[in-house]
C-alpha cells in the first residue's frame, strides 16, 4: 500500500491568491478599493514609488499617481511613511496599486477649509487666463480670480474697456505667483474662488491708517478713465526701506471734477498714465481713498469779484453747448453759465446752435455772480 498522498488536483476556479488570504485572515482590516492604507517608502524612483505595506506586501505607486498637489511625495524619502488609496488589490505585477494624488484629494480639500475659514493668505502660481480673470492651482484645485478680486497693481486698466485688451494685459501674470486669500470654496462641484484683493486687505489697511483726510501726497498716475485719474502713492512718512516695495504704495481716485478748477470733458487732456502728481486726500471711505489734484491749487473763484462785476460786459468763449444753455470761458478758469432761458428773451424761436458756435468769442453781459458756489450767469448781448 502506498503511503503517499496523492497530491489534490486543484482547478483555476479554485486557485486562491496571497490576497485571499490575507483577506481571511485580516478580514475588515484590510483595505478596500477607495480605502487608504499606510506605507513607508522603500524606493522612490520619477515614475514609481513602492511602499512596504507589512503583511499585505507591497504596494505600488505609478506615474501621474504620484503627483498630489500637497507636494507630499517630492518630499518623501526611504523610511518614510504615507497614506495612500488603494486602487487596485493586485496588480499584473502581484502588487496592490496605489494613489497618493487621489489620497492627497481629501486632504487639499480639508486645508482648502481651513485656510478659508482662518482667512489665510497662501501664495498661488497662475496657470491660465481668459476675459473674466485667472486661474491659479491651490493644492493640486484649480481655481479663480476674478478680475474684480485683483489687487490695484495688477488690475487691467483699459481706457475703452475693450475685452481683448484687458486679456492681453492678464496673459503678462501667467507664470506668477501671487499672494490670494480663498474666499469661496465647495468641494463637491470643486468651486474654488481666491482673491487678491483681499489678501492685501490688512496689509493695505494699515497703510491706511497711516493716512488721514487733508494730507498731501505725491504719486504715478496709474490710470486714466472718463471719470478721473487713478493715482499710486505712498502713504506720507513711509520708510524709505518701503519705498522700493510696490505692494506699500496705496491707489487713490481723482475725479474728473478734481482735476482742475476749470471744466473738463476728457481727464486725459489734464494727465496721462506715468505723470507725477501733487494732490489731498479728501476722502477715506473704508479702503477708498478720494483725492483732489485742485484742491492744492489756489481758488481762481476766491477773486473773482475783484476781477468780474456783475452788470459788467466781456468777451468770453463759448465751451460748450447743452439743452439749458451754454458753457463760457471768460479766462482759462472762471466760466458762466448763458442759461437758454435768457437766451430766448434776446432771440425769441431760435435754437442756440442757430446763433453761437463753440470755441468762438461773443459779448456777454454778467448777470449774477456766485463765487462761493463757483457760479455765474450771463446774457448774449445782440449784435
Amino acid at each position: 500500500m502506498n503511503n503517499k498522498v496523492k497530491k489534490q488536483e486543484i482547478s483555476p476556479a479554485e486557485e486562491v491568491t496571497q490576497m485571499d488570504i490575507f483577506l481571511n485572515d485580516f478580514g475588515s482590516s484590510v483595505p478596500e478599493i477607495g480605502g487608504i492604507i499606510e506605507g513607508s517608502v522603500i524606493e522612490k524612483g520619477s515614475n514609481i514609488l513602492l511602499l512596504d505595506l507589512g503583511v499585505f506586501g507591497i504596494g505600488a505607486v505609478y506615474g501621474v499617481e504620484m503627483r498630489d498637489g500637497m507636494g507630499i511625495v517630492s518630499g518623501l524619502k526611504v523610511g518614510d511613511t504615507v497614506k495612500s488609496m488603494v486602487v487596485d488589490l493586485e496588480n499584473e505585477d502581484g502588487y496592490i496599486e496605489l494613489s497618493v494624488r487621489q489620497a492627497s484629494y481629501e486632504k487639499a480639500w480639508e486645508d482648502i477649509e481651513e485656510k478659508k475659514s482662518s482667512k489665510s493668505t497662501i501664495p498661488t502660481r497662475i496657470t491660465d487666463a481668459n476675459k473674466g480673470g485667472l486661474l491659479v492651482e491651490v493644492n493640486g484645485v484649480i481655481g479663480f480670480l476674478p478680475v474684480s478680486q485683483l489687487a490695484s497693481q495688477h488690475y487691467p486698466r483699459v481706457e475703452d474697456g475693450d475685452k481683448n485688451k484687458i486679456l492681453e494685459l492678464l496673459k503678462k501674470l501667467i507664470g506668477k505667483e501671487l499672494n490670494v486669500r480663498i474666499i469661496d470654496s465647495e468641494q463637491e462641484t470643486e468651486k474654488l474662488i481666491v482673491s487678491e484683493k483681499a489678501a492685501q486687505s490688512e496689509k493695505e489697511m494699515v497703510l491706511i491708517s497711516q493716512l488721514k483726510k487733508g494730507d498731501a501726497i505725491e504719486g504715478e498716475v496709474s490710470g486714466v478713465v472718463d471719470f478721473g485719474a487713478f493715482v499710486k502713492f505712498y502713504p506720507p512718512g513711509t520708510e524709505k526701506t518701503q519705498m522700493s516695495e510696490v505692494d506699500s504704495r496705496l491707489e487713490g481716485l481723482v475725479h474728473i471734477s478734481e482735476l482742475a478748477w476749470q471744466l473738463i470733458d476728457n481727464p486725459r487732456e489734464i494727465v496721462k498714465v506715468g505723470d507725477v502728481i501733487k494732490a489731498k486726500v479728501i476722502g477715506i471711505e473704508e479702503s477708498r481713498i478720494s483725492l483732489s489734484i485742485k484742491a492744492l491749487k489756489k481758488d481762481p473763484w476766491e477773486e473773482v469779484e475783484e476781477k468780474y462785476k456783475v452788470g459788467e460786459e466781456v468777451e468770453g468763449k463759448v465751451d460748450k453747448i447743452n439743452p439749458f444753455g451754454a458753457f463760457v470761458y471768460l479766462d482759462s478758469n472762471i466760466h458762466g453759465l448763458a442759461h437758454i432761458s435768457e437766451f430766448k428773451d434776446v432771440y425769441p424761436g431760435k435754437m442756440m446752435e442757430e446763433v453761437l458756435s463753440p470755441g468762438q468769442m461773443y459779448r456777454w453781459k454778467i448777470l449774477s455772480i456766485e463765487a462761493k458756489d463757483h457760479r455765474m450767469g450771463l446774457l448774449l448781448l445782440k449784435k
